[in-house]
C-alpha cells in the first residue's frame, strides 16, 4: 500500500500489548511508512536509530489539585498536536483504556480547529482493557463507547472478539487480527548450542518462562512444574521479566532446595538469544488472549507447555506444536515437560512443528500485510 503516516500509542511497559505495538511499529518502518510513537516513555523493545521511527513523550504536569495526574488529556493533547505537526493519516492505539479515549478526543480537536482535519483512528484490543471491565462495571460505558467511536476494531484472538462482543453488547465490526513474531529474528542458529553451556555446563535440558511476573502469570506454578520436572531430568529454569511476583517466585525456590538452578534473568531486551536455548516454554497462566510468549517459543522451535485458556488454543495445537493443561494442574504440565525431554527424536520434532506453524500462520509478513489491508480499509472509509 501507498505510505501511510502512523501514530501509535500503547503502554511502553514489559507486556504483550507494548511488544507487539512496537514490533509493529518496527515492521511497518522497513517497509517504508513513516511512524509516530506517542506516550509517556519509549516502548521496551524500541531500541536504536530507524530513519522512519519518531518518538513524541507525553509530559503530564503535576498539581497540587490532582491527586492522580490525567494523562489521558495529556495524552489527548499530545496525539493532536503530532497529527497536526506531521500530518498524521492514522491513530492506531493498543488497549481501549484509556488510549482508545485519548484518540477520540484528539480527532475532535482536530476536527473542530481551523484546518478541520479528519483523523481517523483504530483500536487494538489485548485483553486486560476487556477483562479489566468484568472486575469493574464503573469502566464498562466508556470502554464501549470509545470501542464503539473507533474508525476500526482489532482483537488479536477469535476468543477475545467473542468476549467482547458478549460482555459490550457493542455493534462494531471487529477484525481478528494475530499477534506475530519475526521468524527471521526468532530462530533458533547454529551457535544456540555452544551458548546453552553459559547456562546448561553439564548438558542439562533448559525450561524458559517469559512474563510481567503479575498475579495472571502464575509464575509460582512455574516453580511447582520445574521442581517436579528436576526430580526426573537434570534441568535449569530461565526466568525472563520482572515484576511483583518475583519475589514470591524467589523464595519459593529457596523454599524447595533449587534455587541455584532456578535463573532470574530479569527483564531482556533481545529475548529470542534466551529463547533459542530453550527446550521447552512454561506458561500457566490464569488467563492469556493469545499467548504471545508461547509464539516466540515456538518461532525458536522451544516447544511451549501452557494452560488450556482464552487464546491459546488457537496459538498451541494440544500433541503437535506444544501441550495444554488445565489452570493449576502442576502435575500434568510437569509430566508433558518430563516426558518430552527424556524422548530427544520427540523433542526436535515438537519443535519443527512449532517452527512451522509459526511461519505458516503467524509470520510477520503475513499478519503484517493484514494490518496493511486494515489501515487500507479504515482510511477509505474515511475519506
Amino acid at each position: 500500500m501507498s505510505r501511510v503516516k502512523l501514530g501509535i500509542t500503547c503502554y511502553p511497559t514489559y507486556g504483550g500489548s507494548g511488544v507487539v505495538a512496537t514490533e509493529l511499529g518496527l515492521e511497518l518502518a522497513n517497509r517504508g511508512h513513516e511512524i509516530h510513537f506517542i506516550s509517556y516513555a519509549p516502548p521496551i523493545r524500541l531500541t536504536g536509530v530507524h530513519p522512519n521511527i519518531h518518538y513524541h513523550e507525553v509530559e503530564v504536569s503535576r498539581y497540587p489539585l490532582f491527586d492522580y495526574p490525567p494523562y489521558d488529556l495529556a495524552l489527548a493533547t499530545r496525539m493532536a498536536e503530532v497529527a497536526e505537526l506531521y500530518e498524521l493519516d492514522l491513530l492506531h492505539v493498543h488497549y481501549a483504556i484509556p488510549h482508545s479515549v485519548s484518540a477520540m478526543l484528539a480527532r475532535q480537536m482536530l476536527a473542530a480547529g481551523k484546518t478541520q482535519r479528519k483523523l481517523p483512528f483504530v483500536t487494538t484490543l489485548h485483553g486486560t482493557d476487556i477483562t479489566l471491565v468484568g472486575q469493574d462495571r464503573s469502566y464498562l460505558p466508556i470502554t464501549r463507547f470509545s470501542i464503539e467511536q473507533s474508525d476500526g476494531v482489532t482483537a488479536i484472538s477469535n476468543y477475545l472478539r467473542e468476549r467482547t462482543l458478549r460482555e459490550f453488547d457493542i455493534a462494531n465490526h471487529i477484525d481478528v487480527i494475530y499477534n506475530f513474531v519475526n521468524c527471521e529474528i526468532y530462530r533458533r542458529d547454529e551457535h544456540a548450542a555452544e551458548r546453552r553451556v553459559e547456562y546448561a555446563p553439564n548438558g542439562e535440558r533448559i525450561l524458559v518462562h517469559l512474563s510481567n511476573f503479575r498475579p495472571v502469570k502464575r509464575v509460582t506454578d512455574t516453580i511447582e512444574i520445574f521442581d517436579r520436572v528436576r526430580k526426573r531430568v537434570p534441568s535449569k529454569l530461565l526466568l525472563i521479566g520482572d515484576g511483583p511476583d518475583r519475589s514470591r517466585a524467589e523464595w519459593l525456590a529457596v523454599q524447595k532446595g533449587i534455587h541455584g538452578d532456578v535463573l532470574f534473568l530479569g527483564k531482556q531486551d533481545e529475548v529470542y538469544e534466551k529463547l533459542a536455548l530453550a527446550d521447552v516454554m512454561l506458561m500457566p497462566s490464569e488467563l492469556e488472549s493469545f499467548g504471545l510468549a508461547a509464539l516466540e517459543a515456538m518461532a525458536c522451535e522451544a516447544v511451549p507447555i501452557a494452560t488450556r485458556v482464552g487464546g491459546v488454543p488457537e496459538v498451541v495445537e494440544h500433541g503437535k506444536t506444544g501441550y495444554l493443561a488445565s489452570v493449576g494442574d502442576v502435575d500434568s504440565m510437569a509430566e508433558y515437560a518430563s516426558v518430552l525431554l527424556t524422548n530427544e527424536s520427540r523433542l526436535q520434532e515438537m519443535g519443527k512443528a512449532c517452527r512451522e506453524a509459526a511461519e505458516a500462520r503467524f509470520s510477520a509478513a503475513r499478519i503484517i500485510e493484514q494490518y496493511e489491508s486494515f489501515y487500507r480499509r479504515v482510511l477509505e472509509r474515511s475519506s
